[in-house]
């Protein structure tokens, strides 16, 4: 089974997004992948989803059942097999955290989009603009399923 971790710096804002949003679009899809999300930090570990990301799935239809942060264990590069960090901070911490021979499993969100390679996914939990990070990784979606499967 093809497993997918979503990383950002808390993973209360755009990974459990990521998150969710995948989940929803794997089952319509009767994609038989997993699916999850965590933090490069340990600060909001145990948190739920930040309400306006919460707010944001319910708005779309999407739950947001179980989005619960956590922080990014060595076993999760073991684990996964694409790792998916939201900026380039984020792909840097994973990187030095990672052992040497996973480092080919990290990836920066917008890598696969074309024209947006080297772009990155705002925090709204500074911007404020929830609807931009869903954009953004709406956008992305289509290319990372086609990644995913391609790599199979």
């Amino acid at each position: 089974m093809t497993k997918i971790l979503f990383v950002c710096l808390g993973n209360i804002c755009r990974s459990p997004m990521a998150e969710a949003l995948f989940r929803a679009e794997i089952n319509a899809r009767g994609l038989a992948w997993q699916v999850d999300s965590a933090a490069t930090s340990g600060w909001e570990a145990g948190n739920p989803a930040h309400a306006g990301t919460r707010q944001l799935l319910a708005q779309k239809g999407i739950s947001s059942k179980g989005l619960i942060s956590r922080q990014v264990q060595t076993k999760d590069f073991e684990d996964f097999d694409w790792i998916i960090g939201m900026d380039d901070q984020n792909v840097a911490d994973l990187r030095k955290r990672a052992p040497k021979d996973h480092q080919d499993k990290i990836h920066t969100y917008l890598s696969v989009v074309p024209d947006q390679e080297d772009a990155e996914i705002p925090d709204p939990y500074y911007t404020g603009d929830f609807e931009e990070t869903y954009r953004l990784l709406k956008t992305g979606m289509p290319y990372w399923i086609a990644a995913i499967k391609e790599d199979k």
